[in-house]
């Protein structure tokens, strides 16, 4: 792969569709197979189930690894590790019998410790009621750290990753612990770090995606990373990218999360006219942060890539007053998003078509 950032949306795709995909499926078959020895029963399920429904995700955070420039496979290995441990404990945490607050903190640390690239001897099943993975987290965490050992200025991406993190980690704990306390706790949390013009579900939906942490570690693999440019980087990202990331996320899955009883954050909207606003005032104020980021075009690409793809997502089609959201937010977004929209489509139709055949 050359050092050259594509800045249109069908070299992005060729890229996307010839190197990176092929790459991740390579990294996947392997934790699959890792997936498929652990001996506790529920873990395995948990493990292999978060690689089988949401390996989009890891598609989608190597999209990244093209900044990454020659070390674009280095890049790919630790997004599908660091992805692939967030999925794994978001299973395990909306499955657990246990609602201990602790419990979710120290499974979370893994998150902490996969950037940190220290030797940790954590335990994090200590409060799960499961234990035996054969070390399949710990290798997740391992090979993270061997992939940021090489990492240009790494001292300065953990200073602004860490942060990316920890928000994160706190956002699991607090959403996943009894009902009665999730709103409580999570209200509570955003009064004392939120300094943006959001709502309680707003902010957390903005510590819920890893596409900051991503962009750091890819421009730190490319030896582009400065204390200016991985600062411009985190705001560029958050809270806004990041925030209609996550909100297009909990969107397709309004439906799934009701059936499992799992907090949805678009549930929190008075009504769907104040939550199409949200959506389209989120979509142009990550639009004009996008463009002020180092390879503007590429980031404004991944933006309307979102927009493109969750809203190509055939779930749409069981959520009420979708066919106006998708209409709006595709109108807004420019007609890059309308060729990722295009794309998207088709997969789930040559898919179709492969499955009935």
């Amino acid at each position: 792969m050359s050092n050259h950032v594509p800045n249109n949306p069908i070299i992005l795709m060729a890229t996307v569709y010839l190197k990176i995909f092929p790459a991740v499926r390579k990294e996947l078959v392997y934790w699959q197979k890792r997936a498929a020895e652990i001996p506790d029963q529920e873990l395995r399920t948990q493990a292999l189930s978060s690689i089988s429904s949401k390996r989009f995700h890891c598609q989608g955070g190597a999209v990244y690894s093209i900044l990454a420039h020659q070390n674009w496979q280095k890049a790919v290995r630790f997004i599908v590790a660091y992805q692939t441990i967030s999925d794994y404990l978001d299973n395990l945490c909306d499955r657990s019998n246990s609602m201990d607050p602790e419990n979710f903190r120290l499974l979370h640390h893994a998150m902490i410790d996969a950037l940190s690239c220290n030797d940790s001897k954590t335990d994090y099943y200590k409060y799960f009621e499961s234990k035996d993975d054969k070390g399949y987290l710990k290798e997740l965490v391992r090979t993270c750290n061997e992939a940021l050992a090489s990492l240009n200025h790494i001292d300065l991406f953990q200073e602004h990753a860490l942060k990316l993190a920890k928000l994160y980690m706190d956002l699991q704990v607090h959403k996943h612990v009894i009902m009665e306390e999730r709103i409580p706790r999570l209200t509570k949390w955003s009064e004392n770090m939120n300094a943006y013009p959001l709502s309680w579900y707003e902010f957390s939906a903005a510590a819920g995606s890893t596409l900051g942490i991503y962009c750091l570690a890819c421009y730190g693999f490319a030896g582009r990373l400065s204390s200016d440019r991985a600062s411009r980087l985190v705001s560029g990202y958050f809270p806004y990218i990041q925030c209609l990331h996550i909100l297009l996320d909990y969107y397709i899955d309004q439906v799934e999360d009701k059936e499992e009883e799992d907090l949805n954050f678009c549930n929190y909207y008075p009504d769907q006219i104040t939550m199409q606003e949200r959506f389209r005032h989120f979509l142009l104020e990550a639009h004009v942060n996008s463009t002020m980021l180092p390879d503007a075009p590429f980031h404004q690409m991944v933006l309307q890539g979102l927009v493109g793809l969750y809203l190509g997502d055939e779930k749409l089609k069981l959520i009420d007053g979708s066919r106006q959201m998708k209409r709006q937010l595709l109108k807004a977004s420019g007609v890059a998003s309308k060729f990722f929209h295009w794309n998207t489509r088709s997969y789930y139709y040559l898919k179709r078509l492969v499955t009935s055949s």
